[in-house]
């Protein structure tokens, strides 16, 4: 007969999420609670740029910009965007690289990696399959689940929570906050964390989770 307590038997809390700090040690550009993201728009454009921007100096601190060739550029009239493979270098206004974000062609779910200026992989994306409004589940760089992303893609409202369902920031076009007077265009969203977040570990992953959002979900512009 077993002998085991019910307490030895529970499941216990869930684990906590396990930090990731990829930014070089002598980079400011991601220590902000707030940031904003204006994307580069225009009728004929063939590849994704995005200004990030503090909402409170209105100071622009980075640029996302996508590294596309000529044969992408060209597929990208024949083919739906949301299929193609992409690559998005995340740097500061003075051209230094501070990240990358890396997809392969893709069908039914995209899976989106994470890399070091360098190309090491710090952790990746997936999109869950079938999914409502659209869901990524986060994981490091040993294929361990750490967080998600919830909320509705056509809006780019999207919350993002730990393992423990602690929520640790969003990504919104809805910002009634500091720097609300930004926003003249429905392609800006705002990226904000939560009290208690570390903007060190968490924050460059909400960033790059926008991002990602934007260019897998969202439908040709």
């Amino acid at each position: 007969m077993c002998t085991c307590s019910a307490a030895a038997l529970s499941p216990g809390p869930r684990a906590k999420p396990r930090p990731i700090s990829f930014l070089p040690t002598n980079s400011t550009m991601l220590d902000l609670q707030h940031y904003f993201i204006k994307e580069h728009v225009g009728l004929f454009k063939l590849h994704e740029a995005y200004d990030i921007i503090d909402p409170e100096t209105q100071e622009l601190i980075g640029v996302a910009i996508e590294q596309a060739s000529g044969f992408r550029k060209l597929l990208k009239l024949v083919v739906n965007k949301t299929l193609l493979p992409f690559e998005v270098v995340l740097q500061t206004p003075n051209e230094q690289p501070i990240l990358r974000i890396k997809r392969g062609f893709t069908f039914l779910r995209s899976k989106v990696s994470v890399l070091s200026a360098d190309g090491q992989e710090l952790g990746f994306f997936r999109q869950r399959l079938l999914s409502l409004g659209g869901r990524f589940d986060l994981h490091d760089a040993n294929g361990e689940k750490f967080a998600e992303l919830k909320g509705k893609w056509h809006g780019l409202n999207f919350r993002f929570f730990d393992l423990n369902d602690k929520e640790l920031g969003q990504v919104t076009r809805k910002w009634s906050g500091v720097g609300k007077e930004l926003f003249t265009s429905a392609d800006n969203y705002v990226v904000a964390l939560e009290d208690g977040t570390d903007r060190r570990t968490i924050g460059p992953l909400l960033l790059a989770a926008a991002l990602c959002v934007d260019m897998v979900l969202k439908e040709n512009k």
